[in-house]
């Protein structure tokens, strides 16, 4: 028999893989600038702290780094979380309702295997990130979009949605949205807490872009306006110590919690000890926030060099204007299509991502999404010069 005609399980109809990880692929083409990935700028990785830190907890502790660890995870690192959780992100949280895992990206994963049957509806935002749109679409659960505006999920809409379609959870990015770099608003997150415990759907809500703020204020989590579990909270070490660790965490009610770990145990057992000890270090000896604060001050120019070169790019009508993250979206004139100009603005030396991946049913093909964190202001004054020459020649 042939293997061509191997039949593979129904959950990965329609799915094509990571768009951006396709558009990953052209970074290893020399000289080429890519404005395309999420990635933070290599000068912002700590590789001679990390080295430090591993060092001496392996001579402090190898035999217990290098052994077989708990699914639950490394109980220091779930001590150190609750008063960092407690600062950063106002909310109170046990120990034991803290599951460390292999980059947030697992938590998304782990709330599937946990909540969703196939045919369950799931809210997204319109856009949002479309590796965890990939994750629910793999379990088999409907998308159901819910358009943002500049404060965020557009809350009147979602109401609505809660009472037609009865989804059994929200996935949202409140801080420096992904793609947008948008910020939800303060009213707003207190209202999706409260239509989370009135309709009964769980609010997954990640956040893994807040402490790189270079203006304004920073707001509560949605889930500091949780009174009754119905928010699972995820967040990640990956933009701001190393996304290489791949140490994250999520923090949900205990019945939930517990059904994720007995997910995790088939699925890696547990996050790789040595990882987790590291981050627990930084949180402990209190390297974290100045390592942010060093890297902000290269992300905030870098961030306002884009922002005021697209003011003078031509094809582009109008483009989001964050206070802090990886990212800004933008907008070209009508009739454009993003994906098409790609290729040319790849034979230039230059890629983006075109924004229609980010929406749940496609479309929007005018739309793209640019990165800052990893090219240098020289390497973004030239990129984006070829981003205008290509822009204005297809107006």
């Amino acid at each position: 028999m042939d293997i061509q005609n191997l039949r593979f399980a129904r959950r990965f109809d329609g799915i094509s893989g990571s768009a951006i990880r396709e558009i990953f692929k052209l970074l290893a083409v020399p000289g080429m600038i890519s404005f395309a990935g999420g990635n933070p700028a290599a000068s912002a990785l700590p590789d001679e702290t990390c080295a430090e830190l591993a060092k001496e907890l392996l001579l402090d502790k190898g035999k217990i780094l290098l052994q077989y660890g708990a699914t639950e995870g490394y109980a220091p690192l779930r001590e150190s979380l609750v008063p960092y959780l407690k600062d950063r992100f106002s909310f109170d949280c046990a120990a034991d309702e803290i599951l460390p895992v292999t980059g947030s990206t697992q938590a998304m994963d782990l709330l599937c295997k946990a909540l969703i049957d196939p045919g369950d509806k799931v809210v997204v935002e319109n856009p949002t990130f479309l590796g965890n749109m990939q994750a629910i679409r793999l379990y088999q659960a409907q998308l159901l979009p819910v358009d943002s505006d500049e404060d965020g999920i557009r809350v009147d809409e979602l109401e609505e949605v809660f009472k037609r379609e009865h989804p059994k959870m929200l996935y949202v990015i409140p801080t420096f949205q992904n793609p947008t770099g948008r910020t939800l608003s303060l009213e707003r997150r207190k209202k999706i807490a409260a239509l989370a415990s009135q309709y009964g759907v769980i609010v997954a809500e990640d956040d893994p872009y807040r402490d790189l703020r270079y203006a304004g204020d920073e707001l509560p989590s949605i889930k500091s306006f949780d009174t009754e579990g119905w928010v699972a909270f995820m967040g990640s070490f990956s933009k701001v110590i190393s996304p290489g660790l791949r140490v994250g965490f999520l923090c949900a009610n205990k019945t939930l919690l517990r059904k994720c770990t007995i997910g995790k145990q088939s699925s890696d057992v547990h996050t790789a000890n040595l990882n987790q000890a590291i981050v627990d270090a930084y949180l402990r000896r209190g390297l974290l926030m100045p390592h942010v604060k060093e890297i902000c001050q290269s992300y905030a120019q870098q961030m306002n060099t884009m922002l005021g070169l697209l003011d003078k790019c031509g094809g582009v009508a109008r483009y989001t204007r964050p206070q802090g993250g990886l990212f800004i979206f933008a907008e070209l004139n009508e009739g454009m299509d993003a994906v098409q100009l790609l290729t040319k603005c790849v034979d230039k030396g230059v890629a983006y991502v075109p924004g229609t991946y980010f929406y749940a049913d496609g479309g929007h093909m005018n739309t793209f999404r640019l990165n800052f964190s990893m090219p240098s202001v020289e390497n973004i004054k030239i990129g984006m010069e070829k981003l205008n020459q290509v822009f204005t020649e297809n107006a």
